[in-house]
């Protein structure tokens, strides 16, 4: 649980950080460097998807995550979280351009959804190894910093989000030890993580208003059909 709450306390700095400095940068300034963020973001997806050494897990977890996501209405539900902080926290509405909870809604996506998160929580519960996900920190303290300055207070609250989500990851792959040892199930989890990734950096970069947190189910129903795929091969082999 170390390196999520490391993780966590480096988001709620940066985040605090950019609230400092928000004020002296203007608008025009923040639209641009939140269209940066959006390009790298993209990168980071993009890159993340080349992983998969079977398409076929990608389009199938995707296909049936989002089935399930939209079915449960889960970006609805996520948002309306942040909603609901926002109105704990300004009752009388946000003072900025942008509401508290498109930037608890963004930035918890963006810091909980990724290779590294996956990888690097994985790595803690089964190796004790908390490198990748203390390198995730660094990346995540600017960009929460970033994030804070053009996206506001919300920005802190994903700090809670960070820590639930990858704590929980960390507590899995404990108890789930024998079974997420395999790359290439961790590699496949990686490439749907970070194709959800892509779409975020272009609903950040203004091309598309996709209800990412729909496509969220696609995480977990990878290893599931990992697992049967596997079984399904060793009977026809036999």
């Amino acid at each position: 649980m170390i390196s999520a709450i490391i993780n966590a306390s480096a988001i709620l700095i940066g985040g605090a950080i950019g609230l400092l400095v928000k004020k002296g940068i203007p608008e025009r300034f923040s639209k641009a460097i939140m269209t940066g963020i959006g390009l790298v973001v993209l990168y980071i997806g993009v890159s993340g998807t080349l992983q998969s050494e079977n398409p076929i897990f990608m389009v199938v977890s995707i296909a049936l995550g989002v089935t399930v996501g939209t079915a449960l209405k889960i970006d609805q539900r996520l948002n309306a979280l942040g909603q609901m902080i926002e109105k704990k926290v300004a009752p009388n509405g946000s003072d900025g351009k942008t509401s508290i909870s498109q930037g608890f809604v963004t930035s918890s996506l963006l810091f909980c959804v990724g290779a590294m998160a996956v990888v690097g929580s994985i790595n803690s519960g089964l190796t004790g190894d908390h490198s990748i996900i203390f390198t995730k920190s660094t990346i995540d303290l600017i960009s929460s910093i970033v994030l804070a300055v053009s996206l506001g207070v919300g920005v802190l609250f994903s700090a809670g989000a960070v820590l639930i989500y990858q704590g929980a990851l960390v507590l899995l792959a404990q108890l789930l030890r024998p079974l997420l040892e395999s790359y290439s199930l961790i590699a496949e989890i990686n490439s749907v993580g970070s194709l959800i990734i892509v779409a975020l950096g272009l609903n950040l970069i203004g091309v598309t208003k996709i209800k990412i947190a729909d496509f969220l189910p696609a995480i977990i129903i990878v290893p599931i059909l990992y697992f049967i795929s596997g079984f399904v091969l060793e009977f026809l082999w036999f």
